[in-house]
């Protein structure tokens, strides 16, 4: 095996024992353990840039379906345009697509397997043992933590602006946003456009 494939199976190993750590760190979904993906992806192994990452979770928060939508294109991008990758497939294009599919399915199960199994026993436990005051107030006690996830995650998503005048457009933003969530009923699809067409103007 030559140096460039033993190095493709080290990263891509590496790859997913990370996400199958944070998926079981994803208290409230995969969006809240994003800003490690960040550190982990952009900023430690340098696999993609910050473009592609953000480019990745905005594409899939658009799209119908779930938000976990965006791991598998993380996943993809990896597998395409990764250091290790391209170095492991250089001069063969069939073959750096069956990897980055392969990558972008094995972060999806990376992250979906463990929290699945997880929650599907920790929520049985916690329905036959609802009426115990630890129980209770674990439930209570995740509130905080998944909002503080959330929040650094948009502060993640939102780092990519130079300078402290060129943020306040996405803050103000997000700021407005959360409150049309909480003190009016607009479909959230109709923030999701008016994101979408703020975007595409260049004012965000």
């Amino acid at each position: 095996m030559s140096a460039e494939w033993a190095a493709l199976w080290t990263n891509v190993w590496d790859l997913v024992v990370h996400f199958t750590g944070l998926s079981l760190l994803a208290i409230g979904g995969a969006i809240t353990v994003l800003p490690d993906m960040h550190r982990y992806l952009v900023d430690e192994q340098a696999w993609i840039t910050s473009g592609q990452f953000g480019s990745a979770v905005a594409l899939a928060q658009a799209a119908p379906g779930p938000n976990l939508l965006f791991v598998p294109l993380l996943g993809w991008h990896v597998g395409l345009s990764a250091p290790f990758a391209q170095a492991a497939v250089a001069g063969t294009p069939w073959l750096a697509w069956v990897l980055a599919v392969g990558c972008a399915l094995l972060t999806l199960l990376a992250t979906m397997l463990p929290s699945s199994v997880l929650s599907y026993n920790a929520a049985a436990w916690a329905h036959r043992n609802k009426d115990r005051l630890g129980v209770q107030a674990f439930k209570l006690g995740l509130a905080p933590v998944v909002v503080s996830l959330l929040l650094a995650t948009a502060w993640i998503m939102g780092s990519h602006h130079n300078s402290l005048s060129s943020a306040w457009a996405p803050a103000a933003l997000s700021v407005t946003c959360a409150y049309l969530v909480v003190r009016t009923r607009i479909h959230l699809l109709w923030m999701l456009g008016v994101g979408g067409v703020v975007g595409a103007l260049g004012w965000v």
